[in-house]
């Protein structure tokens, strides 16, 4: 009896050796929390005119105080402006970049995928070329030739990580809905009469959550970090608005006198992706099951 329910027991999950997989629950909760309630804090920061003062004010006989000292959390920079409320600020940049960079992947993605796997022939042959000239074409040179076009700004930001973003989504979908299509309810569907608009929104969508929910965590972690190297070359967010990448830009021309402003933007920069990735490597590890071994 015992070796036949060993053989219909269902197959347990291998064990990963990965960030995902052995942290603390306690610690993704904590990055959670530190990550999510600062950058909400943060865009409130940005948007009301009445805080903005937090990190514009600047004292310049209050230069590079050190932290924890005359009311200041972390310390000051170089112009003497309260390096906590910046980086608190810089991290809801960060955010809006990442969840609208995910967002517009994600729909951009889920779109040609499936009009390349499931709207025949003509739809694949272009889709895929599309898909190859987009994934070719790097991010910063996209940056560089919109910031020609229409300046700096985080607008410019966005739209160079989104337009080069989708397309490995696309092609992760399209292989996806190679499979789903040759299911047997497809098959029944089309029987039927059913569109092949109706079988992908109704059918192919629900089925292909997991994994945007997997990759959306990804392209928020990408897109925190890209955002931060753009504005670090000066391609990004502009003055006054802060941004981590201009923070750890600006402290680099002062890391003799004061180490503190890498320090603080570059800890909100780990903290925020080490989360992300962590969050998408849980999500990969119960839901693909490729993850599942046989017994």
């Amino acid at each position: 009896m015992s070796e036949r329910l060993a053989d219909v027991a269902p197959p347990r999950r291998a064990t990963r050796l990965s960030l995902g997989a052995t942290a603390p629950r306690a610690l993704l909760w904590l990055y959670g929390a530190v990550v999510i309630s600062g950058g909400l804090a943060g865009l409130v920061v940005l948007l009301t005119p009445s805080l903005r003062h937090l990190y514009e004010h600047q004292d310049l006989a209050d230069t590079f105080k050190a932290p924890l000292t005359d009311g200041h959390v972390f310390n000051t920079d170089n112009l003497g402006r309260d390096l906590f409320w910046r980086c608190l600020a810089g991290l809801g940049v960060s955010l809006v970049v990442g969840l609208g960079v995910a967002a517009i992947s994600m729909v951009v993605g889920l779109v040609i995928g499936i009009l390349s796997g499931f709207f025949g022939r003509a739809a694949d042959v272009t889709a895929t070329v599309v898909v190859d000239v987009t994934w070719a074409f790097p991010a910063i040179l996209l940056a560089i030739v919109l910031t020609g076009a229409r300046g700096p700004g985080l607008i410019t930001v966005v739209m160079a990580l989104a337009l080069t973003s989708w397309a490995g989504f696309a092609r992760l979908v399209r292989g996806e809905v190679l499979a789903l299509r040759e299911r047997e309810f497809v098959s029944a569907a089309l029987v039927l009469g059913v569109s092949k608009l109706r079988i992908s929104v109704r059918h192919f969508l629900p089925a292909l959550l997991p994994l945007s929910l997997v990759m959306g965590a990804f392209f928020v972690s990408t897109s925190v970090a890209a955002e931060a190297g753009l504005s670090f070359l000066g391609l990004g967010t502009q003055p006054p608005t802060p941004s981590l990448g201009s923070i750890l830009a600006d402290g680099r021309l002062y890391v003799s006198v004061s180490p503190w402003p890498i320090i603080a933007a570059g800890s909100f920069l780990a903290v925020t992706v080490i989360f992300f990735n962590t969050v998408g490597d849980r999500l990969r590890d119960r839901w693909d099951p490729r993850e599942v071994t046989r017994s």
